[in-house]
């Protein structure tokens, strides 16, 4: 009997070895509320199949609450409010704008972004490597990504020579200024000329176009203005000028091309946050991260409607193209 003891012993403990979630199922429910920009968004199914590799089972040992602010300002501060209402161990975002109302609503509660834009001009953290309070996670911004996205731009329509390059102050300047400096240099070297254009809201952006087209613009880069996708994307299409995207929620809003970081992968990687803080992790000990994998999105079904034609060449090096 004691020998069979042993053995069911022995047994759960390379089980334990084997599955990280053993220890976790063994003990109470883990709670989290996540904090959506749309349902049916595929970063949720990365973010949870990564908490899976560490054991996090939804049903299991691990209960979510949800949330989907749809980029409405009127419903996030309703939400946010719900979900601290829910006392989560971690309370998930999937963006900048969405962890800054979070952090607003409580200063107890951990915080882990999934993606965010300049964490520090945007008041999140109080640096990269040292956050200093309740927020935690990845961001978006990358050393010459501003620049690499110009030169593909250029790459994909070589006659391009005036880019018009929009940005959004809630996406946070510092961060802006920092990006419009890098491709400021690379225009330098391809010999293109750059303007700059201010974006506050939805309700500017046909007037910010017009105005890059009376400067003659040939070409646009947004820079991100990620909490209104759709309408940037459908506005822009109107101008039928070949235009470059930051992030990947934009190609699903039918932007023409998309360089940047990896939706998918920022999504997986705040797994490892939320892991670390339901074993008892400081988000103030946890630095924000950058990122590490990035995509190349052709939209081809955009292309064909505004009557434009990607390269053989510049398709060829596509991550994923939608048609």
């Amino acid at each position: 009997m004691r020998q069979k003891v042993l053995g069911f012993s022995l047994g759960v403990m390379l089980a334990a070895l084997c599955w990280p979630g053993l220890a976790q199922q063994a003990g109470k429910v883990a709670r989290i509320g996540l904090l959506g920009n749309a349902m049916g968004d595929s970063r949720e199914t990365a973010f949870l199949d990564g908490l899976r590799n560490y054991g996090w089972v939804e049903g299991q040992n691990l209960l979510i609450e949800r949330r989907y602010w749809e980029n409405s300002r009127e419903r996030l501060s309703t939400f946010v409010d719900e979900l601290v209402r829910f006392k989560p161990d971690a309370l998930v975002t999937t963006s900048g704008t969405a962890a800054l109302a979070a952090k607003k609503a409580t200063s107890t509660i951990s915080i882990v972004m999934t993606t965010s834009g300049d964490a520090v001009t945007q008041g999140l953290v109080a640096s990269l490597a040292r956050p200093g309070g309740n927020v935690t996670g990845l961001t978006n911004i990358s050393n010459d990504l501003a620049g690499k996205q110009l030169e593909m731009l250029k790459e994909a329509f070589p006659k391009v020579s005036r880019v018009a390059a929009l940005y959004c102050p809630a996406a946070g300047g510092l961060a802006y200024d920092q990006r419009f400096s890098e491709m400021r240099a690379t225009a330098q070297a391809l010999k293109v000329h750059l303007q700059s254009v201010q974006v506050r809201g939805p309700e500017e952006i046909e007037g910010a176009l017009r105005a890059a087209t009376r400067e003659r613009a040939d070409g646009l880069f947004l820079h991100d203005c990620s909490v209104f996708p759709t309408k940037i994307a459908h506005s822009v299409a109107k101008t039928k000028l070949p235009a470059i995207y930051p992030t990947s929620r934009f190609a699903e809003a039918g932007a023409l091309m998309v360089y940047g970081p990896s939706g998918m992968d920022l999504a997986r990687r705040a797994a490892t946050y939320v892991d670390k803080i339901l074993k008892d992790a400081k988000p103030a000990d946890l630095p924000v991260e950058q990122p590490m994998k990035f995509e190349f999105v052709v939209n081809l079904k955009t292309a064909k409607q505004i009557g434009l034609t990607i390269p053989p060449n510049v398709l060829a090096r596509a991550d994923r193209v939608i048609r």
